[in-house]
């Protein structure tokens, strides 16, 4: 097949469909042969989807033999070899985590206990790194950090005690490692009577370009390189000899490779003299990516360059001005693909890219052939289970309890129905009422009031999570089986056996492998707490993927980086084309700098960047190619690829090549899938018409006077005021707004338990107390209010810290005026003149001052309101006064009020105090009467955020009244709703 005194390595350029080209070679190559005399070549391929094209080419030409196609990562699994047995990498990680949680327990300040996995993940890799490029772990003891940090100084002693513990461990690297040597020894005896060849790889492993130096020995060996750069000159070639200047550039494990093999540029000939797509376009991305120190030759060979806009004629540039304006262009274009039977690809290494693209073409039925497949993580049994080792060592919150309650997964057996309705009950109950962290006896108790089938469900909750917070530090099979357990008792429900839903389908099936790996390798572990329990789960699921099988369009894939390699399609999509993306930052190392792996001939952070710059430029050869990026993201702008900016950066630096032009152009041919994409979220003109799909209008609903309340509390004066949509929702439709599932202190909560303080420490005062004693038995109440009120620990000490600053402000106010502290026994009401309206309500404190007057406070916990804010809108001490003048408070008759107070607790000593006059109440009263006596009228509609003090207050009605939609500047427009409805009338009426 191969003269055995000509070189056998071979290559074909950018663009061209590797595997159909290496298929039509081998053809044309093996055509003079027997056809059994196929049977004898072995083809060595870098991937599992390569091999399949591979066959798939072979099978289109009609019947025949194929050669033996093997992968490279295989190396190991031939039974001929004598190869020690394999380390499960968890059991070595597992391993490596017991010693390393040794380090961190020396040395504290290292790592958080936290990054435990991960810092074995990467040591084990390290160490497999090390495998595979034949560095010794003395090699790593010899280097000289002298001239480094203290931290690398630490690592570097680490690693000269851990690296010969594990020297002689069988991980996937050193059995790779060992079966090349092994090969190449019984290659060298006896040579393979056929030809072998590697095709698909580039040698950037050290193992694999050691196996590609094997091949290259044998009479009958080849190599066959994808996407090597022909027009690359022989100066540039001869750049590249500094792996920390060079390691960037695509085409550098090439030159890598050469120097392994002792061969030249020119020794690597075309394995078939197809041309690629388009040899001009190659020649402007060769030149664009030339490496940095020669990148001066853009002013040189940029002129030698044919004209630019035929160069780039099949090449266009969308840029977005967001991820999901850049997903949705890119899911037209598989759709236009699609509809006229164009193979296209969609490459990236951004998987929320390719969801969010997978999402779009959703809409339109179509289902892409995606390589990566599904996180494991973010499957359904995923999610339960890391759900579920959430729960282990913490105490349990209503939020954490209900998300587990509420997975499609719980109780996914045949009581599904009814632990759902129940699962609804339960959560109306702990928004409405808490508590934050509910127990056995909180459910228990639920349940028993109830009279339907609440308790034996009830039961079994918390029977199933009874003592998930005292979880002792413990063996790591405990935590797995105890992990397990919980996950299938939750997941079956009251159904006596089983698991439910939890380890079918494809995912839970992957699922359950995860758990049960866990469960072999776990004695390896040591001891875990729960919380590190909690993150080892995490790291492992994510790390997890799912391969579904589903039936995808035939001619609609997504691939990573590495897929570009297979090319076969004729529309290319280069996505998420933005520096952090596309290339993707090296990952950071925490055993060895950079300057410390290329002492040790380790690889270099930068060589991630250079295969990634190989895929890039293998995939922008394709016959037609879009290149996409969003400019911004949900943070901030952002930074084009280093490789698309070279790109611009050169064609708008050759004017004379038109390169502006074929910039402005590539961009346009862009803008037109972008301005489709937005045609595609605007409404047609049906839409436009539908009064279903219309922006809401500024509600100002006019109900009928019956169904408006006939009683407001003082406080909700101010909101009848400032949002009057807010009293039409909660008093006439009766919707009461839930608190949030997760329960956290707020300001509302601290108002609470400070005004109980203060009315525990009135009620209880001694006679005679001296203002020691008062401070003392003030705050000793309030730890004793928030012991019982506040089940926030931190929450705690930070009020009783503020209480405590704000104790002698509230002392001197308390004994300023010589007031006597009132005791009422109901609350005050006071029903209005001529209309069917009652105000009620009682302020913090009614003190009678020496002179047989009243004096009113308010506590706030805030700022105080000043005399404009009471004058308008803040007016509950007033309207109290105006109560008690009329005789509102019961046990007190009517009243003269000599003044009111608002005292501030808050940061500052606040203090608003108002003389109370009889002009004062006079008005005040009269504006009361007036305002309820013009929403006691029909054609007065509530309107929404009338009058706020803040826009951006976020009320609890805004989604009811569609707010967004519409904005603080509309108009209101009143609608009568009711019973007696009678169609919108003046907007003025409603305001």
């Amino acid at each position: 097949m191969f003269n055995p005194n000509q070189s056998r390595i071979f290559a074909l350029p950018p663009g061209t469909d590797f595997p159909a080209e290496l298929v039509s070679g081998l053809i044309a190559r093996m055509a003079a042969q027997p056809p059994q005399a196929m049977a004898g070549v072995t083809v060595y391929l870098n991937t599992a989807r390569m091999r399949r094209r591979v066959i798939q080419l072979f099978a289109a030409q009609g019947a025949r033999f194929l050669p033996r196609l093997l992968l490279v990562t295989d190396l190991a699994t031939d039974p001929r070899l004598a190869l020690p047995a394999l380390v499960p990498p968890l059991r070595r990680r597992l391993q490596m985590a017991e010693l390393i949680a040794k380090l961190l327990d020396a040395q504290p300040d290292l790592a958080p206990r936290a990054a435990l996995y991960d810092l074995s993940d990467s040591l084990a890799t390290l160490l497999d790194e090390m495998q595979g490029e034949g560095v010794s772990a003395e090699a790593i003891s010899a280097l000289d950090v002298s001239n480094h940090s203290k931290h690398w100084e630490r690592t570097q002693t680490f690693l000269r005690i851990v690296t010969p513990l594990f020297a002689d461990a069988s991980d996937a690297e050193s059995r790779q490692r060992l079966a090349v040597q092994q090969l190449a020894q019984r290659w060298h005896s006896q040579p393979p009577t056929g030809p072998v060849l590697i095709a698909g790889s580039t040698g950037s492993r050290g193992t694999t370009a050691l196996f590609m130096q094997a091949v290259a020995q044998l009479p009958q060996g080849a190599i066959v390189l994808p996407g090597y750069d022909f027009e690359t000159p022989p100066a540039v070639w001869q750049a590249m000899d500094d792996a920390l200047t060079a390691e960037d550039h695509p085409q550098y494990r090439f030159r890598h490779l050469m120097d392994l093999l002792g061969i030249a540029p020119d020794a690597i000939q075309p394995w078939r003299t197809t041309a690629p797509p388009d040899k001009r376009r190659n020649l402007l991305i060769s030149l664009s990516l030339r490496p940095a120190p020669v990148t001066d030759q853009w002013l040189v060979e940029g002129p030698n360059l044919p004209d630019l806009c035929s160069a780039t004629q099949d090449l266009s540039l969308i840029e977005a001005a967001s991820p999901r304006a850049e997903a949705l262009a890119i899911a037209l274009i598989l759709r236009d693909a699609a509809a006229s039977g164009t193979t296209a690809a969609l490459i990236t290494p951004d998987r929320n890219l390719s969801r969010q693209v997978t999402a779009a073409l959703d809409r339109w039925a179509i289902l892409p052939d995606d390589s990566a497949g599904r996180p494991l993580a973010m499957s359904a049994p995923g999610r339960f289970l890391r759900h579920t080792s959430a729960l282990l060592g913490q105490r349990l919150t209503a939020d954490s309890l209900l998300t587990v309650l509420k997975h499609p997964l719980t109780a996914s057996g045949a009581m599904r129905s009814a632990h759902t309705r129940l699962t609804r009950d339960l959560e109306l109950k702990l928004r409405k009422s808490g508590p934050a962290f509910p127990t056995d006896a909180d459910l228990l108790e639920w349940a028993a009031a109830r009279k339907d089938d609440a308790l034996p469900w009830a039961r079994f909750i918390a029977d199933t999570l009874q003592g998930l917070d005292e979880i002792p530090r413990r063996p790591l099979a405990d935590h797995v089986a105890q992990h397990r357990t919980l996950s299938e008792s939750l997941a079956r429900g009251l159904d006596p056996i089983g698991s439910g839903e939890l380890w079918v389908k494809a995912a839970g099936i992957e699922a359950l492998a995860l758990m049960e790996t866990l469960a072999t390798e776990a004695p390896y572990g040591g001891t875990f707490s729960a919380a590190e329990y909690c993150d080892l789960f995490e790291a492992l699921v994510n790390k997890g993927e799912v391969r579904e099988p589903v039936q995808a369009h035939p001619n609609i894939m997504i691939w990573g980086t590495l897929e570009a390699r297979v090319q076969g399609a004729d529309l290319v999509i280069l996505g998420g084309l933005n520096d952090g993306i596309w290339p993707k930052l090296p990952e950071p190392d925490p055993w060895l700098n950079r300057s410390m792996r290329k002492k040790a001939a380790l690889l270099l952070p930068e060589r991630q960047i250079g295969l990634s710059a190989h895929d890039y430029q293998q995939a922008i050869a394709a016959p037609r190619v879009i290149l996409s990026r969003a400019v911004r993201n949900a943070e901030a702008e952002t930074v084009p690829s280093r490789w698309l900016n070279r790109l611009m950066n050169l064609m708008d630096g050759l004017p004379q090549k038109n390169g502006g032009v074929a910039l402005a152009e590539m961009r346009a041919r862009g803008a037109k899938w972008l301005a489709l994409a937005r045609a595609v979220e605007q409404p047609t003109a049906a839409q436009k018409v539908d009064p279903r799909l219309r922006p809401a209008k500024r509600p100002a609903p006019q109900p009928p006077v019956s169904a408006r309340p006939p009683k407001l509390s003082l406080t909700n004066i101010e909101r009848l005021i400032r949002d009057p949509y807010a009293i039409y929702a909660r008093y006439i439709l009766r919707l009461n707004p839930l608190d949030p599932l997760h329960q956290s202190p707020d300001a509302r909560d601290r108002g609470i338990i400070v005004h109980d303080v203060l009315e525990r420490f009135v009620k209880t005062r001694p006679l005679n107390e001296t203002r020691a004693a008062a401070r003392a038995r003030l705050l000793g109440l309030a730890r004793i209010v928030l012991a019982e009120e506040s089940p926030f620990p931190a929450a705690r000490a930070l009020w009783l810290a503020k209480l405590d600053r704000a104790a002698d402000h509230f002392l001197t106010q308390d004994s300023k005026h010589g007031g006597t502290s009132l005791a009422l026994e109901t609350k005050g009401a006071l029903k209005l003149e001529n209309l069917a309206f009652t105000l009620f309500g009682t302020p913090d404190r009614i003190d009678r001052l020496p002179d047989g007057t009243l004096h009113l406070i308010d506590y706030k916990t805030g700022s105080a309101p000043k005399a404009p804010q009471q004058k308008q809108y803040a007016k509950q001490l007033l309207l109290a006064a105006v109560m008690a003048n009329r005789g509102g408070f019961a046990d007190l008759g009517p009243s003269d009020v000599a003044k009111i107070s608002y005292i501030g607790l808050g940061a500052s000593e606040d203090v608003v105090e108002t003389e109370i006059t009889d002009a004062i109440l006079t008005e005040h009263w009269e504006k009361l009467l007036n305002l309820i006596a013009r929403y006691l009228r029909r054609n007065t509609g509530y309107t929404a955020r009338r009058a706020l003090f803040e826009t951006r207050y976020p009320g609890d009605y805004d989604h009811l009244s569609r707010f967004g939609e519409w904005e603080m500047s509309d108009r209101a427009v009143p609608e009568h709703v009711g019973p007696d409805a009678a169609g919108p009338e003046p907007v003025g009426d409603a305001e």
